[in-house]
């Protein structure tokens, strides 16, 4: 059935709705762009038999950086350093600093697309608008505009360029505008907490890069280490004891004043801040970077041990400088391979609700529920008789064969 009247009627030989168990045979309705129906497929002649195919929520990418996706392979080489990494993004910003930032953003969210991501939280380093033609088929997306202030005197500046981002607003709906204080060595305790007031004021998200690297914390603990030599080596160390907390549990203490906060990454955190994590899930998440992490050789994940503690996690690809592709399946399947004790139903479950959730749509997308816009992927071939239909759209023969953004199908190039 099309969906050009407005309606849709889907049946697959799975639906996985992630708030509810897979229903096999199973059928999603759907009315101007909206969910109106989850359930068995019996007796619906007027469905749009998708065959062997699992259907699932778009998944979200809660976590990104679309200036690098016209990248042919990540910057740098596995394994090193972080602040010796940000310097090979330094000198790629520069050598790309003439060309369109946009075009390239345009090509990731595209690619986005391509790997089932329907939503998508990106860090945006300049003001942020997608040409007419670049917002065809675009994820829905939360526009994090970067603020970096290492030094007392560019707080204000830095102030003002967020007032002015959000004052702005996005011009298309599937657009939200946020913010992301960047990380512990650019943002000064008091630009965090003006930017904190700033998110309640306006009701928007913050995203943080937080424990991180091994670097951050010897920065944070003892003020020495690589990240200080990059920033005395840009001119931009502050040594005052003011400049910079001594621990990541007062940067998480600040996060949880926001009206909703994701602590990207944090790969080095302490049992005390897992258990404030754990405590305050309904506003707070980790975004897991899972090949990005792999890419650093930063120790093993602990994300069975952060699941069972309560901490609320969502998956995002970080950037192609990071990882070899912003597909969110192989993501996905990539997370599923290397934590073989956590439950696949559970991984689905952090790419999709856990997503929307860290970004602040889970009201709108992430599980298929009646009143939720229809952001759907169709995943397979799914073997017929499978039992496991989780466990099947992770195979490795597994594809995204189709993607809806509100019930609208769409192919990106």
């Amino acid at each position: 059935m099309s969906s050009e009247s407005g309606h849709l009627c889907l049946r697959a030989a799975w639906v996985l709705p992630v708030a509810a168990k897979p229903i096999s045979g199973g059928m999603v309705r759907v009315e101007s762009g909206k969910i109106v129906f989850v359930g068995p497929g019996d007796g619906a002649r007027e469905a749009l038999d998708l065959g062997d195919v699992a259907l699932v929520p778009g998944f979200v990418n809660a976590h990104t950086h679309l200036e690098f996706s016209s990248l042919a392979a990540p910057l740098g080489r596995p394994g090193m350093a972080l602040p010796s990494w940000i310097g090979e993004v330094r000198s790629h910003r520069r050598v790309e600093q003439s060309r369109d930032n946009m075009s390239a953003i345009q090509s990731g969210l595209a690619q986005s697309l391509l790997g089932g991501a329907t939503s998508v939280g990106e860090i945006a380093t300049s003001d942020w608008a997608l040409k007419p033609q670049g917002a065809a088929a675009a994820p829905g997306t939360t526009v994090f505009r970067e603020c970096i202030a290492p030094t007392e005197d560019r707080i204000e500046t830095t102030l003002q360029t967020a007032r002015e981002f959000l004052a702005q607003g996005p011009r298309d709906p599937r657009f939200q505008f946020a913010l992301s204080p960047h990380a512990p060595y650019t943002v000064q305790p008091r630009l965090l907490g003006e930017l904190v007031d700033l998110a309640c004021q306006s009701k928007v998200p913050l995203a943080m890069h937080l424990a991180e690297s091994p670097e951050e914390l010897e920065l944070l603990e003892r003020g020495r280490g690589g990240f200080r030599e990059l920033l005395e080596a840009a001119g931009a160390f502050d040594p005052l004891p003011t400049a910079r907390y001594s621990s990541i549990g007062e940067y998480l203490s600040q996060l949880a004043r926001a009206p909703r906060s994701l602590v990207v990454h944090g790969n080095y955190l302490q049992s005390s801040e897992v258990a404030f994590l754990a405590e305050h899930r309904a506003r707070m998440s980790v975004v897991y970077c899972a090949r990005t992490h792999a890419y650093f050789r930063h120790a093993p994940y602990p994300l069975a041990q952060r699941l069972a503690a309560g901490v609320a996690i969502a998956l995002g690809t970080d950037s192609r400088a990071s990882n070899p592709d912003l597909d969110m399946l192989n993501e996905l399947r990539f997370v599923a391979e290397h934590h073989p004790g956590v439950d696949p139903a559970t991984v689905l479950e952090l790419g999709t609700h856990g997503g929307a959730r860290a970004i602040g749509r889970d009201h709108e997308v992430g599980t298929l529920d009646a009143g939720k816009r229809a952001d759907l992927v169709a995943l397979g071939p799914i073997s017929p008789g499978t039992r496991d239909p989780y466990e099947a759209i992770f195979a490795a023969q597994t594809g995204v064969q189709q993607v809806w953004l509100a019930g609208q199908a769409t192919k990106p190039n």
